[in-house]
């Protein structure tokens, strides 16, 4: 019986992408196809060089790990360094060195295997677990690992990147006959706004959503940063070390060196980039005027949407006014300050980042200054196929899920100052400004005035960014809120038809018990007809750890074995209860000195267990056990 069960569970995953659309692939198991696009610094870059490090036994040869090696890093780091820096002008790599993304789920699980390393640098390990755990084939889930390093021009122009992910679309479908489900993850998520954006320019207009129809069924947008993340200007002014044994100066020094770290800048959802695409069809002149338009709440409203200003940034006042682009703008206090060589405080919202204001006010007192205003202008806002520092509207898929962790501690100002020594240790951070859960904090914990949203973010991205896809929803919207533990459906909280205004936030009127971890669900099927939008908002779940949630895994398994079933009745998987479905989801009850959830788990003791709940596995009987989802 316990092999049905398995082959149950076989058959209805792997008919994920037959949906309930009634397309002519439904039916058939064997044409399942999954594709991660994973984020920042989560792929594997390895040695295409021979690399001679004096002083250190350890040289690089060709296919040697780079990215992660920490063996090479702590006895070689400036070897290292150069198989890791790029040219900062034309992202080339460095003479005596150069790395190239691995290939392969491989890639993308651990990127510095090992016994101690492997756990500590674990990315979509879980994630394929589960795979094969409900027994999805190994050729059909796809990594489609990218060089994170360069611009999305450059991955085109050196590595041909969307044309080879356009083919791994096309390839999934005619080699398993049904259509695709992305996964992406932090960066990820511009990467493939990118290529939905290139595709427009390789399909013609009238075929474009026929293409998505076909080679895409829904989209898991997984900690998306939809308007950008503060910790980018962090490391751009002060270095950001990934938590890596080096110092924030000479992190400073590789970070800056990779265009990539443009693509995450925060911007204003209230300004956005010429459409380029409309352009290009209509015979328009690209160059010549403004790209970057404005509305007037901009100017309007206090800090771009965001909850405050994200640079306050102290100058030494030594060149008068000519140092500073935006000098029109600041009080007369501050001119005085200038007027007398006193050091002066600028402040900077995200528009003001996102067009280059800030990096043209310090150009005179940092060196990297000019080479950030010259990648920012040459491959973000004047890029052929999109600015990407510009609000996201809902793509025209299917079916899309936004998912993303709230309720973290995490930063969205900063205050620099000078700190007296060289490029590139050249700025400190003097104080930092947190939101926690509807408030805005200073490093030392007092309060700071600003505009706070209902919740905090991830830890890395601000709630502002991560809820941006709520946009996406329509006018009417259902929410749910359950526990993330299993649980029989008696806490579970429900508000339907809630209406919601455009580039509002949904603040549900329901309760929180304390220490008690929610999942919140936003839903809308109506609005669009054919197509379906849904947030998930997960408590207390890291940024980068999300995608080894457990919680997120069994949501993400269920709605997938919803949307196949012929007998589903609603439009999402049912909330009303969630029960074990692994055995890992079975434990011991002390208590009642039995397993808990009678009902699905037993005890069954297996040679090599070494507690109860070791030993407590999911029932043999159960072949229906996902039947109550429906």
């Amino acid at each position: 019986m316990r092999a049905t069960w398995k082959l149950h569970l076989l058959t209805v995953f792997l008919l994920l992408f037959h949906g309930a659309g009634g397309d002519d692939w439904s039916g058939d198991y064997s044409k399942l196809s999954g594709i991660i696009i994973p984020g920042l610094a989560s792929t594997q870059l390895r040695a295409w060089s021979i690399l001679d490090c004096p002083y250190s036994p350890l040289d690089f040869n060709p296919l040697d790990l780079v990215w992660l090696d920490t063996t090479k890093l702590l006895s070689a780091v400036n070897c290292w360094l150069k198989c890791m820096l790029l040219d900062p002008h034309n992202q080339t790599d460095h003479p005596d060195c150069k790395s190239r993304p691995d290939s392969g789920l491989s890639a993308i699980t651990e990127l510095d295997p090992g016994y101690i390393t492997g756990p500590l640098s674990s990315v979509w390990k879980e994630w394929v677990k589960w795979c094969i755990e409900f027994g999805i084939e190994a050729n059909a889930i796809i990594a489609v690992p990218y060089d994170w390093r360069l611009s999305p021009s450059m991955l085109e122009e050196r590595d041909l990147y969307f044309h080879k992910l356009k083919l791994t679309f096309e390839t999934a479908l005619k080699l398993r006959g049904g259509p695709s489900v992305v996964f992406a993850h932090s960066l990820g998520n511009h990467v493939f706004r990118y290529f939905l954006e290139w595709l427009k320019l390789e399909i013609a207009p009238k075929h474009y959503v026929k293409w998505l129809d076909d080679h895409i069924h829904a989209y898991f947008a997984v900690g998306a940063p939809l308007l950008g993340a503060t910790e980018t200007v962090k490391g751009t002014l002060s270095g950001l070390t990934f938590g890596l044994p080096i110092s924030e100066g000479t992190a400073r020094l590789m970070v800056n060196s990779f265009a990539s770290t443009l693509w995450m800048l925060p911007f204003s959802q209230y300004c956005k980039g010429e459409n380029k695409y409309w352009n290009h069809f209509s015979g328009g002149n690209e160059r010549g005027h403004q790209t970057y338009h404005c509305e007037n709440r901009e100017f309007q409203l206090n800090f771009s949407g965001w909850p405050t200003n994200i640079v306050n940034i102290e100058i030494p006042a030594t060149r008068g006014y000519e140092a500073y682009p935006s000098v029109n703008d600041m009080t007369t206090t501050n001119f005085s300050s200038v007027e007398c060589g006193l050091p002066t405080q600028l402040s900077f919202s995200a528009r003001e980042i996102a067009d280059g204001t800030l990096f043209k006010a310090i150009e005179d007192y940092d060196p990297d200054m000019k080479r950030i205003l010259y990648q920012l202008k040459k491959l973000y806002l004047d890029d052929p196929v999109l600015n990407p520092l510009s609000p996201w509207e809902r793509p025209p898929l299917k079916n899309i899920f936004c998912i993303y962790g709230t309720g973290l501690k995490t930063e969205v100002g900063y205050y620099f100052a000078p700190s007296g020594k060289p490029y590139p240790d050249n700025w400190i951070i003097t104080d930092v400004i947190y939101e926690i859960e509807g408030s805005l904090f200073s490093r030392s914990g007092n309060l700071v005035k600003g505009n706070p949203g209902a919740a905090s973010g991830d830890e890395t991205v601000p709630y502002h960014s991560l809820s941006w896809c709520k946009n996406w929803l329509g006018p009417k919207v259902n929410i749910t809120r359950s526990p993330q533990s299993e649980h029989d459906g008696s806490h579970l909280q429900e508000e339907l038809n809630v209406e919601h205004r455009h580039e509002e936030d949904i603040l549900p009127n329901m309760i929180r018990l304390p220490r008690v971890k929610y999942i919140t669900y936003f839903e809308d099927s109506e609005s669009i007809p054919g197509r379906r939008t849904a947030v998930w908002e997960i408590d207390k779940a890291n940024h980068r750890n999300i995608v080894r949630s457990p919680v997120l895994m069994r949501e993400l398994w269920l709605q997938m074995w919803h949307d196949i079933h012929p007998d589903a009745k609603s439009k999402f998987v049912t909330k009303a209860k969630r029960g074990p479905l692994r055995n890992e989801d079975c434990y011991w009850d002390y208590g009642k000195a039995r397993c808990a959830w009678a009902e699905y788990c037993e005890y069954r003791y297996v040679f090599g267990d070494v507690h109860l709940g070791q030993s407590c596995r999911l029932k043999n009987s159960r072949a229906d056990l996902l039947l109550n989802y429906l």
